[in-house]
């Protein structure tokens, strides 16, 4: 029995005063024993509502450290973290209360214009708890008002976190995240960087995405998590020089922008030792352009909010790089991951290199399966353990595993994830279109981004790019927005109803 926030508690013994987190945009740091003691207090508030291990918490804020710590509140009552992203629209977060049937919502006074009236959405919700609120249900009284109790003992397969991830239904799916495969990621992590209680990390990864996992990582080795919100590229350049960054939180955009900055930027990366990459895939051109001039080597890692990310996944790291010379590698796995390379019409039958099929993974991080959808587990999470990624690769001649293209039609911009049939569920509600594909189409800088290409009601009628972004903002997060508009008189079919999407990509991308 143990719980996953348990390490806090040892840390405010072993480094009581060392500064654990900053949050540069408001001046604040906070000590091991903080986050101890805050959390803590947070969790017996949960227990004074009448939540008991099992509950679920919605999360909706900002990356901030009134996030990470009721994630840390909510693990050591026993409870179950439901993080959602704060550009979800009023809808969206309502589908993510209501999915998990949260008893409680965590939120910011400044998202009352989404929150204010969310209760009439979501019958099951019973509190919302808001930051920099006023009176006894304000954040700040409750993670200042009670001793903190002990985390709650749970079983290494009990439901910790329930990680929202759309389907290609346009169903959002919640991956049941448990305190062991927590564990199991954050022992991968610390080994695929090589942590120790001297780095001091800073992170750019939103905190309703499991890429949350290196910082926790981070703290778990005893380090310093230095927060950044919003990136923005001279202030990541700024942060990393002052609060001298060891390892640096990137995704492919972001190590594409360094790769094209003024001779001499370089100086103020001298105390990183290890650049993190994951999210999306990374153009070898640019991976190699960066190595050469900074001399920083990328940790390119691949795994998946099923797998809390390296929980489960593989990675590249500095001593695979005189095998790694093609720049397009995403390792070997790390902890106690295996991976395979099966059949994608029959995933009981196992390829051998250098055939190209299905990525499958195993191991302790793996979800247990999807939150309420038993059918759509069943489809990837197998009896065996297996869980079946929907991404295409192969396993070279040296092991090392590589990433050739995606099973699911998923855009990945950023590294965020879009699903196409979400957002053509919500513009085939736009009044002038009468049918919709949505695709991705290649960026150097983002690496894709969403295209829509539309059929509309009436040619008298003619539809914008400007005018489809302002209906889109008030139903959907701004990422998912088409960034370019094609009109057409049909989309390409078969049968006419199976959407060829790869036939766009192919024909309007160019």
């Amino acid at each position: 029995m143990f719980n996953i926030a348990t390490f806090l508690d040892s840390h405010m013994m072993r480094y009581p005063d060392k500064i654990a987190l900053i949050h540069p945009t408001s001046k604040r740091s906070y000590s091991y024993t903080d986050l101890s003691r805050m959390s803590g207090s947070l969790a017996v508030a949960f227990n004074t509502r009448g939540l008991s291990p099992g509950d679920r918490v919605v999360l909706y804020l900002d990356s901030s450290p009134e996030y990470l710590i009721s994630y840390f509140a909510a693990w050591r009552a026993g409870l179950v973290v439901v993080p959602t992203n704060i550009v979800y629209r009023k809808d969206e977060l309502a589908y993510a209360i209501r999915d998990s049937g949260a008893k409680i919502l965590i939120s910011s006074i400044n998202s009352r214009n989404i929150t204010g009236s969310i209760k009439d959405l979501c019958p099951d919700l019973v509190h919302i708890l808001e930051v920099g609120g006023d009176g006894a249900s304000s954040w700040e009284t409750l993670t200042t008002s009670y001793e903190s109790i002990r985390p709650i003992p749970c079983r290494s397969d009990d439901v910790c976190q329930i990680q929202y991830t759309s389907g290609t239904t346009g169903r959002p799916k919640g991956a049941m995240l448990t305190h062991g495969g927590w564990l199991a990621a954050l022992q991968a992590e610390g080994e695929a960087l090589d942590l120790t209680s001297q780095d001091v990390y800073l992170g750019i990864y939103p905190m309703a995405h499991v890429g949350i996992s290196w910082g926790l990582s981070v703290l778990r080795a005893g380090g310093t998590y230095v927060i950044m919100e919003r990136y923005h590229p001279d202030e990541y350049i700024r942060l990393v020089r002052d609060y001298k960054i060891t390892v640096l939180a990137g995704m492919p955009p972001v190590i594409h922008a360094l790769s094209e900055t003024p001779q001499g930027t370089e100086e103020s990366f001298s105390s990183v030792r290890r650049i993190i990459s994951g999210g999306g895939p990374m153009h070898s051109p640019t991976w190699k352009k960066f190595f050469e001039r900074f001399h920083i080597p990328v940790i390119n890692a691949y795994g998946l909010s099923e797998t809390i990310v390296l929980g489960c996944g593989t990675v590249i790291r500095p001593e695979d790089y005189p095998t790694a010379d093609e720049y397009n590698s995403v390792g070997k796995p790390v902890g106690f991951a295996e991976v395979k390379i099966v059949d994608v019409a029959n995933p009981e039958k196992e390829l051998t290199s250098p055939n190209a099929g299905e990525i499958a993974l195993r191991g302790p991080g793996v979800a247990i399966g999807y939150w309420n959808q038993p059918d759509e587990t069943k489809e990837v999470f197998l009896d065996d353990g297996w869980f079946l990624t929907g991404d295409i690769g192969y396993i070279d001649s040296k092991g090392m595993l590589v990433i050739t293209d995606r099973k699911k039609d998923m855009i990945i911009m950023s590294g965020w994830k879009v699903y196409p049939t979400e957002v053509e569920n919500v513009l085939i509600l736009h009044p002038k279109i009468a049918d919709v594909a949505i695709f991705g189409c290649p960026d150097e800088e983002k690496g894709e981004i969403p295209a829509a290409a539309v059929v509309l009601r009436s040619s008298d009628e003619p539809l914008t790019l400007e005018e489809l972004h302002a209906w889109s903002q008030d139903h959907l997060a701004g990422y998912k927005i088409p960034r370019r508009l094609m009109v057409l008189d049909q989309l390409p079919r078969v049968g006419g109803w199976k959407l060829l999407r790869r036939e766009l990509r192919d024909s309007l991308c160019s």
